[in-house]
């Protein structure tokens, strides 16, 4: 494959930005297949014809059709079908590459985003909790924390996979996706263990006899995870104590 072709930057914040809408359309018969395409459209734009061309409007058909990948690893794939469009690549390959593409990508994404990040995220708001800090500082820390890494992860999408084109799957492969899971979960356990004797401490010097109540419930809340763990996933856990004890500070 020949060197990428440099894209303007105003096209490049264009296709970025709209990344943050790619569900914008979500429907149950082309998923974010919309979103896709609406995203990649301003570097559509460079094919020629222009937006009057008949390439742009076969790329903007081809590409508003079914897709379904995790909506953060969607920018992966915006970047290896824009590289791909201008290119181009033979319309047949382009769609055998939307259809293989989307399994793994969405299974990386859940594994990287809903069963790690977020439950970490979660953790270091708990943490932020018992450390002492005001409900808006726990909200604070969490939204913030959740944000940067999903943005760092669209970006580094969108640039890996217009650097790889249809041959993507090497970004696949990537550390980012291939152990970060690991790195985040052992961050994750890390986190929690240091929050959750905090969180418990900071529930005790509020009103003592909490301490009984919270211990009960921490271990029902055991109980059930031993009991229910296929059924139950770690970011549901991990946003539902959260939220939790963002009502508490509120209310108490």
């Amino acid at each position: 494959m020949t060197a990428a072709p440099s894209l303007p930057l105003g096209t490049w914040l264009r296709v970025f930005a709209r990344l943050f809408a790619v569900q914008g359309s979500y429907n149950y018969e082309a998923m974010i297949g919309n979103g896709i395409a609406f995203a990649a459209e301003p570097a559509f734009r460079l094919l020629p014809g222009g937006r009057d061309g008949e390439a742009y409007r076969a790329a903007m058909a081809r590409h508003s059709r079914y897709f379904n990948a995790h909506p953060y690893l969607a920018a992966l794939a915006v970047g290896a079908l824009v590289r791909a469009e201008l290119d181009g690549e033979n319309p047949d390959r382009v769609e055998r590459f939307r259809t293989a593409c989307c399994g793994p990508m969405g299974a990386a994404g859940d594994r990287l985003v809903w069963a790690g990040w977020l439950p970490f995220c979660s953790a270091l708001g708990l943490l932020a909790f018992g450390l002492g800090l005001s409900a808006a500082s726990v909200l604070l820390v969490f939204v913030g924390t959740y944000n940067v890494g999903h943005v760092a992860l669209r970006a580094w999408g969108l640039r890996a996979g217009y650097r790889e084109g249809l041959k993507v799957a090497s970004a696949l492969g990537s550390p980012v996706l291939r152990t970060g899971p690991l790195h985040v979960a052992r961050a994750l356990a890390a986190v929690a263990g240091a929050a959750l004797p905090l969180v418990l401490a900071r529930v005790h010097a509020a009103s003592p006899g909490s301490m009984a109540l919270a211990l009960a419930l921490a271990a029902i809340l055991g109980a059930g995870l031993a009991r229910w763990q296929a059924r139950v996933d770690g970011w549901q856990v991990g946003v539902s104590l959260l939220l939790l004890f963002f009502i508490y500070t509120v209310v108490r």
